[in-house]
């Protein structure tokens, strides 16, 4: 081979590789299966039972259990790494996430995203690209549709770039624009079977839910997870890599702290059981393995959906704390920034039986 010849292999985007309004078609269609179901369900324990059972699913009127929402948007999200963040120093957020028609095993998916906004740090040796991406069923139906933005290194500290840009976004998604699986009907929901007596009339704006349960985060469970999502990105796996950073440890995927608290939000929140959008979300401070994540949730809004008496949305903001108990811990600190225990702040949409 020519020592000139073109290399073959894929080193990722850079900051100045991307340009506004930038189409991508992300590689591997994913055809989720129940092994991968049931691999998700062992890596974070979720007991939401219309995702954990066929017969309880079917008697409110799906076909069968439906795959997680988050597992969904976990390989959705992981389909686009390669193009988008392979070179990231961090997430940094999401917002304007919607979940469409729900996924089944046997659906195959597949990505697309468009770059939005660009934004150069200061520092010059990275900078912030956001992202609209969109995942699709085999049938061209959207799954899910989100932005977000992550921090990208740059390959050389004085390329140039283009002018800032950064896009509004909205703050939430509006009570009315939630999807609801057209087959969905709550009239014969069994709360007992489900795991809790309190339905969406039972919470009040403001009320605030300590989940009391603790996860430990294990090294080769959160590289087991970003495996299964096929994300590639580079923090997550790479020791050597990682061993030159201020931390010095491969960082946890922000993912799966997502999936970590939406798991232990079942207790206190047994009956909401479908995420119906993500309306805003951070990565506060970075988690490593070893770290033991605790949850509260506050509910920010109720909403009565139109035309429907047997389902309502609770707008519920979850927050993540590491090491740290949840019962009591503030929004911030005394500087009026995230207190370094918060790992994450959530706030999504979730569907519950009224």
């Amino acid at each position: 081979m020519s020592r000139n010849a073109p290399a073959k292999t894929n080193p990722g985007n850079y900051f100045e590789d991307f340009t506004l309004g930038q189409e991508l078609a992300h590689a591997t269609p994913r055809t989720v299966t129940e092994g991968d179901v049931s691999l998700y369900t062992a890596l974070y324990g979720t007991r939401f039972a219309v995702q954990s059972a066929d017969a309880f699913a079917q008697s409110v009127g799906l076909p069968g259990a439906p795959v997680d929402d988050l597992l969904v948007f976990h390989i959705v999200f992981g389909k686009t790494v390669p193009d988008i963040s392979l070179n990231a120093v961090a997430n940094l957020g999401y917002a304007e996430c919607r979940f469409g028609v729900p996924v089944y095993p046997g659906d195959t998916l597949t990505a697309r995203s468009t770059v939005i906004g660009l934004r150069e740090n200061a520092n010059r040796e990275s900078g912030v690209v956001y992202v609209r991406s969109e995942g699709v069923n085999q049938a061209g139906e959207t799954v899910l549709d989100y932005v977000r933005w992550v921090m990208v290194r740059k390959r050389d500290k004085q390329a140039s770039v283009v002018a800032a840009s950064v896009p509004e976004l909205a703050t939430s998604v509006a009570a009315n624009d939630l999807v609801v699986p057209e087959a969905l009907t709550l009239e014969d929901y069994d709360a007992i079977l489900a795991g809790s007596p309190y339905r969406w009339c039972d919470y009040e704006i403001g009320e605030r839910i300590d989940h009391v349960d603790g996860m430990t985060i294990e090294e080769a469970e959160h590289m087991t997870a970003t495996r299964l999502y096929q994300n590639t990105a580079k923090v997550h796996f790479d020791q050597r890599l990682a061993s030159g950073t201020r931390f010095g440890r491969r960082l946890i995927y922000g993912g799966h702290v997502i999936s970590m608290a939406r798991a232990l939000s079942f207790n206190g929140l047994a009956n909401a059981f479908k995420i119906a959008a993500i309306n805003a979300g951070s990565h506060t401070n970075p988690t490593l393995a070893g770290d033991t994540i605790y949850a509260w949730s506050e509910v920010v809004e109720k909403a009565a959906l139109d035309g429907r008496d047997d389902i309502g949305a609770l707008r519920l903001r979850t927050r993540a704390v590491k090491n740290a108990d949840a019962a009591s811990f503030p929004d911030k600190g005394a500087d009026g920034k995230a207190d370094p225990s918060v790992v994450l702040d959530l706030d999504y949409w979730a569907l519950m039986p009224r």
